[in-house]
């Protein structure tokens, strides 16, 4: 697609039963990528070793989430393993008329309120693992939960993997490097559809004009 066409940005969601490698394919192509970031949510669970507030999340209490909801400032929200996790709506707007594109890492619960928000700026892939050993193996080498929380999201994947037919696109994501190069090919796609480039009709008139 030409610089010289404006276009509107999209909103690229990734969701996925929990360690199913969907954080690690967002950083990489985060990296690789310079035209998409990272959507910053709120949300009330504690930060892990190494989260900066308002880089990876920006942390807030249950009371500070309860009257963002309330105010309308949130796209989505939802309730994961007794936390809350919603998405500002502000820097969001203001990024897609922008012509950039924003990630997102959320779950298919969130997915469903951005459908009914804003579908025509969504673009939806679901990360499958390979094999349900894998996703056990996953989950253990991160070593951020304990046993019993390992437990709680492997007996929680079934349902939430139950979901994918809502989404565009599926990934099974065995090889982390392949994974990325098919959602980078997505991305391109969607990105060159005629509806979102908004100086399209413009650009064309021009262009006969001088044919």
């Amino acid at each position: 697609m030409s610089d010289a066409i404006h276009r509107r940005g999209l909103m690229l969601v990734l969701s996925s039963p929990s360690g199913a490698g969907k954080t690690t394919l967002a950083r990489s192509l985060l990296a690789a990528d310079s035209h998409i970031s990272m959507s910053v949510s709120v949300t009330t669970r504690q930060a892990r070793p190494g989260e900066i507030d308002g880089q990876d999340y920006h942390f807030v209490d249950t009371q500070a989430f309860g009257e963002m909801r309330n105010r309308g400032e949130l796209l989505e929200h939802a309730k994961v393993f007794d936390n809350y996790y919603g998405t500002p709506r502000a820097p969001v707007e203001d990024t897609l008329g922008q012509g950039h594109d924003i990630l997102f890492d959320i779950d298919w619960q969130g997915t469903q309120q951005l459908q009914e928000a804003a579908a025509d700026d969504l673009v939806k892939v679901f990360i499958l693992p390979p094999s349900a050993a894998e996703l056990e193996k996953r989950l253990n080498t991160r070593a951020q939960d304990s046993a019993e929380v390992v437990a709680a999201r492997m007996s929680k994947a079934s349902d939430e993997i139950s979901h994918y037919p809502e989404y565009d696109y599926v990934i099974v994501n065995e090889d982390a490097e392949q994974a990325r190069v098919q959602l980078q090919a997505i991305l391109m796609a969607e990105r060159s559809k005629r509806a979102r480039q908004t100086d399209l009709s413009d650009f064309v008139k021009a262009l006969r004009d001088t044919l």
